[in-house]
């Protein structure tokens, strides 16, 4: 079958179910979010410590990303996928029954060893179906199918919370459990997905090895601006810009991170499959080139007219880049050899910016000002863009690799 006709072809029921699988994780993620401040200061706690909370899953998930990466080359992506759902679910249902600070900050952190549990391994299997020639456009699905999830969340854990603090825990960890005997059963019956799909021909791409190639260390390097400005900068310190630098209503900060959604989600589906066709690295060097200028912008030009339409760029920025970096990691892998290592290091770069962006930051914008903080977050997008132009012309070929 040509390329040509694979790209016409429908995609894998497979990839469908892991799909709902992201889209129900990210959209729980979101339901517990608006609870989990609040639920902690329960417990007689200040804002810093209720906040601590917040950051317990992603600093345990950036801990045990090197870990999940060999387990996942170890024992399969289908196993550590379903086990990474039940550690997560049961994470969420032990902080509904918390009856201390301390036990709540434990359960919340040990929800991060199954996020990168079941985020590395899905990311693997994803692109492991993906048809020749369409990884960008999986790439694409899988961040968006998280990007709905995270809008769809929020607003009914909101109503959740006011029946009852703990209800989004429960409502969250029941539908985990659900989701796993679900797509568990579904993937059982797959003749794609096995519990190893390695070719012995081929050896496993280790961190090290996946170290050598520029377009890897490229990867990381936007994969860290990613998660400094669009994950953590993003949602941190615009809701303190709006009500101290704009002295406007929290109700603004919303609006502002909505939009940000919007430009994401609808940057995706307009092009949906471009670094297929167009190769990686343009696309990518596109989206940071974006996300820096809207970043950058929110502190230059403090007003609410500009707040939201830098919002709106950087998050079409986002839509561009986030598919185009995941799937040049994607094509180092390829299809026929396990890559776990490789993609938990790819993942850790984003946990490091998302958690340490938010951190400097916010020293910066409490020392010098708004604007040198979103400033200093645009120009890292900047220098992620000169490491993706260093790589040169060999990352803008289209297409994908099997090896």
């Amino acid at each position: 079958m040509s390329v040509a006709a694979e790209r016409r072809a429908a995609l894998p029921w497979e990839v469908w179910a892991l799909l709902a699988g992201s889209f129900l994780v990210a959209a729980g993620y979101g339901i517990v979010a608006p609870a989990l401040p609040v639920f902690a200061q329960t417990f007689g706690v200040g804002v810093t410590a209720a906040a601590a909370v917040v950051s317990a899953l992603p600093v345990l998930r950036l801990l045990f990303a090197p870990v999940s990466g060999r387990l996942v080359a170890r024992v399969g992506e289908r196993a550590m996928y379903l086990t990474g759902l039940m550690v997560v679910a049961a994470s969420t249902g032990a902080c509904a029954l918390a009856t201390s600070y301390v036990q709540l900050l434990v359960f919340r952190g040990l929800g991060g060893i199954g996020s990168t549990m079941f985020s590395v391994s899905a990311f693997s299997l994803i692109f492991r179906l993906a048809p020749e020639g369409r990884r960008g456009q999986l790439s694409g699905l899988f961040t968006g199918a998280f990007l709905l999830g995270g809008i769809c969340g929020p607003a009914f854990g909101g109503g959740l919370v006011a029946v009852d603090v703990r209800a989004p825990f429960l409502v969250y960890a029941l539908a985990l459990v659900l989701a796993t005997a679900v797509v568990g059963i579904l993937l059982a019956r797959s003749s794609t997905i096995g519990a190893r799909r390695d070719d012995p021909d081929v050896a496993p791409l280790t961190l090290t090895g996946a170290l050598r190639f520029p377009v890897y260390r490229a990867a990381l390097a936007s994969g860290l601006a990613t998660g400094w400005a669009v994950q953590g900068v993003r949602v941190a310190l615009v809701p303190l810009f709006v009500a101290v630098a704009l002295g406007r209503e929290p109700l603004w900060a919303g609006v502002a991170l909505a939009v940000f959604a919007v430009g994401d989600g609808a940057m995706l589906l307009a092009t949906s499959g471009l670094s297929d066709r167009r190769g990686r690295r343009p696309v990518v060097i596109a989206g940071l080139a974006t996300v820096a200028v809207g970043t950058a912008c929110l502190g230059l030009f403090p007003s609410l007219v500009v707040l939201l339409v830098a919002s709106l760029l950087a998050g079409a920025g986002a839509g561009l880049l986030q598919p185009a970096q995941g799937a040049a990691v994607a094509d180092l892998v390829g299809s026929r050899r396990s890559g776990g290592p490789a993609l938990s290091g790819f993942q850790m770069a984003t946990d490091v910016g998302a958690i340490v962006g938010p951190i400097a930051a916010g020293a910066l914008a409490e020392g010098l000002g708004f604007g040198a903080a979103f400033a200093v977050s645009g120009a890292i997008a900047v220098a992620a863009l000169l490491v993706w132009l260093s790589v040169g012309s060999r990352a803008e070929e289209p297409g994908t690799r099997d090896a």
